[in-house]
């Protein structure tokens, strides 16, 4: 197949993602450009439709939620399991497709503020106008969009903001509990106009001016009038709130639930969906719909024979998709790692847990861990080597890399397949097989751990295994345990893993602090369920005090001097250590019924975000159905 692709990316992308996100927290957020070419869509799109409805109601009689091939979006590898709920204050919504709240959240059914753009640090206006700062940062005012409207047909106004904070707080959501620590109130001025007030330290200083900025890409608006129903019907009872299923669900976006069960969840577009007045046009398809497959295996197989259209898994060698099987299946980059390296999977050690509280423990197995099988093995060299890049809290974009001391780090570096050095580690430390059986025991007891992450998701369980041969040869045994997704996500969220793989922030408007949050923060390891990081519940005071200056300071030389000490610290007590450089959003899209998806040269500035989350959204109004 003849590839789309004319430019090379680097592994390093440069500089679109910087890094004291302070300096560009002011003024103006960019407005979203309606694609090029879309006045004529929408009478295509009521074509195809009423070509297509005899069509879908037969086939609908036949399987249940069944539509138009021609009219659906096909998805694989977000959705893992039948939905719980439609709640986004609930602690444990496995909804991938439609709830899923984080620096570039996934706006198909909720909407959030603003969008996040990875590629050029930007936020772009979404129920949000714009926003300003006061002088002092101690107050961040957000001008509404008029045109916003709700399902029902009302306004989407300042007071529905400010009562979702007041209910995420009042509830004890783990977003309510997150950013409750950062925002003191959000108030509604008028109906266009919110104020978000940033809680203040003794100083009168904003405790956290970037966690206040990164609300407005996070949280998802809900409506007041439908708040006040679901605590209406479950007696303002707090866990009743959040285990509230919300199937009545009112929301703002271009899609609604269709149907979902254990084999699918599908939206549909809403056709009076208020955001024609910001993008010029309705999203291409009539239709989202995610099959719920096995594994990653049984993903691959569907794209390569066009049931799935567009897929977020890694793809061992997806290469050869197109160069050796001649399939139009294509990536955002045309080499590798065929999309943009600002992730880093990460293996987490709980703290709690008696033998890893030892630091000589984990530093070992890490010291131990055979990276490069890893990256040419699990990743199939599709990741920028340690050797590359060294180890450190940042990604390894250009812009985080000049937050960094690299000769001051260079005593602290370790490149891993160390087993003597590892083995000495621990001879030295007094933990040794006192019993003969090749196990190394403390007081007594073997270390004997279980690694764990999703069944299905191959890539990481290569990594584990590769982790857990790592520890054989030093005498630990390491178990891998792949669970469902849903035991999985419990057991990092209430830290009841011993050595887990979880993802860290990649490129995020608050980045890298968010990052280094992800691996220090105190607050997050005293959450009740804990989806922001610091999962192994690892404590250093140091490390807090430093995270407690880096959000109101301005000096980059300042800043790089915390970020080089935290990574000393994280490469002298290695409370988890990252895995590989991975992309942190990338897609691999077969063409075969839609055409149209980002890529990163074709000028629109659409980040390969799956065409659903922060601004990638945008790439729903540029794809064109290959029959039409």
């Amino acid at each position: 197949m003849k590839k789309r692709f004319k430019k090379i990316l680097s592994l390093i992308l440069v500089g679109a993602m910087s890094v004291s996100m302070l300096t560009a927290c002011g003024g103006k957020a960019e407005q979203a450009a309606a694609p090029a070419g879309e006045e004529a869509a929408p009478a295509k799109e009521e074509a195809a439709t009423e070509e297509a409805t005899p069509a879908a109601e037969e086939t609908a009689s036949n399987e249940a939620g069944s539509t138009p091939r021609n009219e659906t979006l096909y998805f694989a590898g977000q959705q893992w399991g039948s939905i719980n709920d439609w709640n986004p204050m609930s602690a444990n919504s496995n909804n991938a497709m439609g709830i899923t709240q984080n620096d570039a959240s996934r706006i198909l059914i909720y909407e959030s503020l603003f969008m996040y753009n990875m590629l050029d640090g930007k936020l772009y206006g979404l129920l949000g106008k714009d926003y300003k700062w006061n002088d002092d940062q101690t107050e961040l005012t957000v001008t509404m969009n008029p045109d916003a409207k709700w399902s029902d047909g009302t306004p989407v106004t300042a007071e529905d903001v400010a009562y979702t904070f007041d209910c995420h707080i009042k509830y004890n959501s783990s977003k309510g509990n997150d950013y409750g620590s950062y925002i003191e109130s959000v108030t509604a001025a008028d109906d266009e106009t919110v104020v978000f007030k940033a809680l203040l330290d003794d100083t009168g200083k904003a405790v956290n001016p970037l966690k206040v900025l990164g609300y407005l890409p996070d949280l998802y608006v809900m409506q007041k009038a439908y708040l006040e129903k679901v605590e209406e019907r479950n007696g303002e009872d707090a866990d009743k709130v959040k285990q509230d299923k919300m199937e009545d669900l009112v929301a703002s976006g271009p899609y609604h639930p269709y149907y979902d069960d254990d084999q699918k969840v599908v939206f549909e577009r809403d056709d009076n969906y208020w955001g024609v007045s910001l993008w010029g046009g309705l999203p291409a398809p009539k239709y989202i719909c995610h099959n719920i497959f096995a594994d990653n295996a049984a993903c691959q197989v569907a794209l390569a024979a066009g049931e799935v259209d567009i897929d977020q898994q890694f793809i061992t060698d997806v290469q050869k998709l197109w160069e050796e099987d001649g399939l139009p299946i294509s990536t955002y980059v045309d080499e590798a790692p065929y999309g943009i390296c600002a992730s880093l999977p990460t293996i987490f050690y709980n703290v709690e847990v008696a033998g890893l509280d030892d630091v000589n423990v984990r530093k070992a197995i890490a010291w131990a861990v055979d990276y490069d099988q890893i990256i040419s093995s699990a990743m199939s060299n599709q990741s920028p080597t340690f050797k590359d890049v060294p180890r450190s809290i940042m990604n390894p974009t250009e812009g985080e890399q000049a937050l960094l001391d690299h000769e001051a780090l260079k005593p602290y570096q370790f490149e891993g397949n160390d087993i003597d050095g590892a083995n000495k580690l621990l001879d030295d430390a007094g933990i040794v097989d006192t019993d003969g059986d090749g196990i190394r025991e403390i007081d007594g007891k073997n270390l004997s751990y279980k690694a764990e992450c999703p069944e299905g998701w191959s890539d990481w369980q290569a990594t584990l295994e590769i982790v857990a041969a790592a520890g054989k040869n030093i005498g630990i045994e390491i178990e891998t345990y792949f669970p469902d997704a849903n035991t999985f996500y419990d057991d990092m969220t209430t830290c009841k893993f011993e050595i887990g793989m979880f993802w860290t922030p990649g490129a995020a408007i608050a980045c890298p602090y968010l990052r280094a949050a992800n691996f220090f923060s105190k607050e997050y390891a005293e959450l009740d369920v804990n989806w922001s990081g610091n999962y192994g519940h690892y404590m250093n005071d140091e490390a807090d005090a430093i995270l407690k200056k880096i959000p109101n300071e301005t000096d980059t030389a300042k800043l790089k001097e915390y970020y080089t000490e935290l990574s000393k610290i994280y490469l002298e007590d290695v409370p988890s250590f990252t895995a590989m450089y991975k992309p942190q959003m990338f897609h691999t899209v077969n063409e075969t019924v839609w055409t149209g998806y980002p890529q990163l040269d074709d000028g629109n500035n659409i980040p390969p975000m799956l065409c659903t989350d922060g601004y990638g959204i945008a790439g729903l109004y540029n794809l064109k159905n290959v029959e039409q």
